[in-house]
């Protein structure tokens, strides 16, 4: 189900130009040195609409990879001087997601792509990863959840 979601999101809709642009705005915004934090988040997001129906964007917290105190304190400022692009980029999302509601086959691709609107508010310390890893991710913290409730 995955896979044909994956080829519906290519073939009828041009999933991989939105892949592409995502790819190319993260790339511009690497090249500058001083936007490297949102262009490698909007490169995983690339990598995440690719293949939307087998892959998610979570935070990097999530897989406790650590980071350097001064790249996160960087990171935060960073954030804010992108609003502006990040609000651009979610409000073209917005309309590509209601043009994708129009068409019956092209809810399932819109609820995807709604899903990523936060990403494209705060790409920074954002990753793509299979949806297995999502998954084990989300047992983790239900049975840490249900430990705290119980005991």
């Amino acid at each position: 189900m995955r896979t044909l979601g994956n080829i519906l999101w290519h073939i009828p809709f041009l999933g991989f130009l939105s892949a592409l642009g995502t790819f190319l705005i993260g790339g511009l915004f690497v090249i500058t040195v001083i936007g490297a934090p949102i262009g490698l988040g909007l490169i995983q997001l690339s990598k995440f609409l690719l293949t939307p129906f087998s892959s998610s964007m979570i935070s990097k917290k999530d897989l406790n990879i650590d980071q350097n105190k001064l790249w996160q304190s960087f990171s935060i400022i960073v954030r804010i001087l992108y609003f502006p692009f990040g609000l651009v980029l979610a409000i073209v999302t917005i309309f590509q997601i209601a043009g994708l509601f129009i068409s019956i086959i092209g809810i399932p691709v819109a609820l995807v792509l709604a899903k990523s609107l936060g990403t494209y508010f705060n790409p920074v310390n954002k990753i793509c990863v299979p949806k297995a890893v999502q998954n084990e991710l989300e047992q983790i913290k239900a049975k840490e959840q249900i430990s705290k409730h119980l005991g």
